[in-house]
């Protein structure tokens, strides 16, 4: 096993793992930190794949606005100390389940398919590429999403927001 292989291997688990933390934490600063180090990891393994800049707009994106909005709003509400509610064992069950079909409906879909090149020649993509597509808002362009996206976090903050003072209000 070559050296790039055994580093895709170790950031691959480390995704595994802390995503798994992730979800089964009953901290929900725990499981925020958590997911912090999931995205950095996602991050870490686009730059050993060659993509500098999608590793850089994981960082940006998810790592800088995301999380740090999951982790200021549960600061502002007085909610970083809180223990989320155990999970009935049959409704874990469940999600276990579903989780292993669904990685099993997977893996058949990527051994089923024959992943060979398509005899087209790649594309070169450099920066002004990439960037003019991102700030684009015709056909082909992401400004649209990214502007959506913004929208819903706002939405969803705001709403968290709303939500946790009037729980705190009623106490």
């Amino acid at each position: 096993m070559s050296l790039s292989a055994a580093v895709f291997c170790f950031i691959s688990l480390m995704i595994i793992v802390f995503g798994i933390l992730t979800v089964r934490t009953s901290r929900i600063f725990r499981a925020a930190i958590y997911l912090l180090f999931t995205l950095i990891n996602v991050a870490a393994l686009y730059f050993c794949l060659g993509y500098e800049f999608i590793a850089a707009v994981q960082v940006v994106v998810y790592v800088g606005g995301i999380v740090v909005l999951i982790l200021f709003s549960l600061f502002l509400t007085e909610q970083s100390g809180t223990r989320l509610p155990e999970i009935p064992y049959r409704q874990a069950l469940v999600s276990y389940i579903a989780c292993i079909a669904g990685f099993g409906i997977i893996y058949t879909i990527i051994l089923a398919s024959d992943l060979l090149p398509s005899g087209q020649e790649a594309k070169i993509l450099t920066m002004k590429t990439i960037g003019s597509k991102m700030l684009s808002y015709g056909e082909g362009g992401y400004i649209l999403p990214f502007e959506a996206v913004s929208i819903l976090l706002l939405a969803a903050l705001t709403g968290s927001i709303s939500i946790a003072f009037k729980t705190k209000k009623n106490e």
